[in-house]
């Protein structure tokens, strides 16, 4: 089962809008990356500055000064002190020593002169508690609004102890997270709102673009039940007014071959009426009986088969207008005729309405399997199963069935069955291809199936009209 969807339509959706997620996601993680590396510089670049400043300070001032300013500038997330051991200058893995290389040049580079610095960078978790208001804490103590907190795992402590000039040591150590920034909802918003605006256009555009496959599609459709339907409009883009042109050409040439070929054979059907007539007057000249009885059956069968030709032919050209027909004063009226002839027709069922079909046609269908029917199985049994999405008719007889691999073949154009029927019934094998071409002229099928208990079913199905008749 595959899990695509089924239209072309909903394909192409689905192609571009998982296209605009991935590439939304891959930009805002090059986006992440970028601002988290930006942020943290600046971080770095603000923590060496002010480290250089008090240093500057601090320089000319006395040790009684110096311990003083140094209480008051020793404030989270800068502590400050003085006179402290020296520091070894180790780092707790590779990345924190080459973070307190770059932090060391960049004091270095703010005090412009040459004096002593030592960094230590140790990873250090930036625990945020609930502070006052709407700001937290730091493990340092000191006070981060909410969107400067850490949420993406601990930060580092670098701690720098630079010599003053008097040889006094002062100790700085300063907390900066990993991630100095939280999340940019802004951006996602943007980003949101840029996704489903595309997304919204694509769909349009898909859409408009698809449009005239349906309308292609419902022509043809349309074409297999009226082929005297109106051409389709030769408009848009150049492919599909090409590709419109072309199946109006189709359908014009589809409906010149069928008009030519039923105006042939109906202009053999009345040529042939003179010669059979006289063929017929001969015949009733001849003494012997026998000879003569199978001269009049000869005849009977040309005319019969003439007929049945021109009845197919108008089934797949109908041009009757549809109307409201009674179905079952239909099957009423062909139960009356069959009767009279000495046939068994039994109705059962009920229609809810009339139904909108060709009326013509549709008693030559029903009267074509009604009389197959009784013809080869006996008698015919009429069950009407109707709702307000189709009308099904199902003819029942109690006749030697068909075999299974001939109950498609029977369907074509004067094919018979010679096993499973009698062939001295006669017929001409056009029956059941006129039957099966005006349902489908009506949008229906028929169906041919043995019955467990013997006979055959034929299953006639006409859709309904959403809202109509």
């Amino acid at each position: 089962m595959s899990l695509l969807p089924p239209s072309l339509f909903s394909r192409l959706v689905l192609v571009l809008f998982a296209g605009l997620v991935i590439a939304q996601l891959l930009s805002f993680a090059v986006h992440m990356h970028e601002r988290s590396e930006l942020l943290a510089q600046a971080t770095g670049m603000q923590s060496a500055q002010r480290i250089a400043d008090i240093v500057q300070l601090l320089d000319p001032m006395s040790p009684a000064e110096r311990k003083t300013i140094a209480q008051v500038l020793s404030a989270p997330p800068l502590v400050l002190s003085l006179g402290q051991a020296p520091l070894a200058g180790r780092s707790a893995d590779a990345d924190a020593g080459v973070r307190a290389s770059m932090f060391g040049t960049l004091v270095r580079r703010y005090l412009t002169d040459e004096r002593e610095i030592v960094v230590e960078v140790t990873p250090a978790d930036a625990v945020p508690r609930k502070g006052r208001g709407r700001r937290y804490m730091d493990e340092s103590g000191g006070w981060t609004p909410p969107m400067m907190r850490n949420t993406e795992g601990p930060g580092y402590s670098f701690v720098a102890q630079i010599r003053l000039r008097d040889g006094v040591l002062a100790t700085f150590d300063t907390r900066m997270p990993r991630t100095t920034a939280n999340w940019p909802y802004r951006l996602l918003l943007s980003l949101a709102v840029l996704l489903v605006a595309v997304l919204l256009v694509s769909m349009i555009a898909v859409r408009w673009a698809t449009r005239p496959l349906k309308t292609l599609a419902d022509a043809a459709d349309e074409l297999g039940k009226n082929i005297n339907r109106p051409p389709i409009p030769e408009a848009g883009p150049v492919e599909v007014a090409r590709a419109a042109r072309a199946f109006n050409t189709m359908q014009t040439r589809l409906s010149g071959y069928i008009r030519e070929r039923t105006q042939v054979l109906a202009a053999m059907s009345h040529d042939l009426k003179t010669p059979i007539t006289r063929l017929r007057l001969r015949a009733e000249l001849l003494d012997d009986v026998q000879l003569r009885a199978k001269f009049t059956g000869d005849l009977q069968e040309m005319e019969s088969m003439v007929a049945a030709a021109l009845d197919f032919l108008r089934g797949l050209e109908s041009s009757e207008t549809p109307q409201p027909v009674d179905v079952m004063a239909l099957l009423e009226s062909l139960q009356a005729d069959i009767q009279e002839t000495g046939g068994s027709v039994e109705i059962a069922g009920q229609t809810q309405r009339p139904y909108t079909g060709r009326a013509q046609a549709l008693k030559r269908c029903i009267g074509n399997l009604v009389e197959n029917a009784v013809k080869y199985g006996q008698r015919a049994r009429v069950i009407v199963d109707d709702n307000d999405s189709r009308l099904e008719l199902r003819i029942q007889d109690k006749g030697p069935g068909i075999p299974a691999s001939e109950l498609k073949k029977v369907f074509e154009p004067f094919y018979r069955v010679e096993a499973s029927r009698n062939r001295d019934t006669g017929g001409t094998g056009l029956g059941l291809a006129i039957a099966r071409s005006v349902a489908e002229l009506h949008g229906g099928s028929i169906v041919l199936t043995n019955r467990p208990e013997g006979g055959l079913e034929a299953a006639l199905t006409l859709p309904r009209l959403p809202g109509g008749a």
